[in-house]
């Protein structure tokens, strides 16, 4: 587990997250041309529970996304129609 400081609307807080979900973060930041940072604020924009919790379902959604079809479900983790 990691834990980093981030600024959202102005106000340092801090996010812990797992060492892989670092890593797809900054490769999705990398991908959109945007910093960590400012991916984080617009996740929180809108999130409603807890921050870390946000981030990881919004990876998830990315990986799921970029899988195409025949990816796993979000529910099961198996493949689709099982």
């Amino acid at each position: 587990m990691r834990k980093r400081s981030v600024t959202i609307a102005g106000h340092p807080t801090s996010v812990s997250l797992e060492a892989a979900f670092w890593d797809a973060l900054k490769d999705i930041a990398a991908a959109r041309g945007v910093s960590i940072n400012a991916l984080i604020e617009a996740i929180d924009e809108g999130r409603g529970g807890n921050l870390s919790s946000a981030i990881r379902v919004f990876i998830l959604a990315e990986v799921i996304k970029t899988a195409g079809p025949g990816a796993a479900s979000p529910s099961t983790g198996l493949p689709k129609g099982e």
